[in-house]
């Protein structure tokens, strides 16, 4: 009877691929999470100087959106 061994790179370029994945979904769900924050900060704002500065106080990108489908 033969053994088919699985060589540990394998089983690491298995674990590389996986987390590559969780971070790509991840950076999704942060840009959205980002899209939604400065979408509040601005409803909430008084005028666009207003609105720059508490989007600056909270470290939030207004100008870089996330685009969905």
């Amino acid at each position: 009877m033969t053994w088919a061994r699985r060589s540990g790179s394998s089983l690491a370029n298995d674990d590389d691929s996986r987390m590559g994945v969780i971070r790509a979904e991840e950076a999704v769900r942060l840009a959205e999470q980002n899209d939604r924050a400065v979408l509040t900060v601005a409803g909430h704002s008084s005028d666009v100087r207003e609105c720059a500065e508490l989007l600056a106080m909270l470290g939030l990108d207004a100008g870089r959106r996330h685009k969905t489908a």
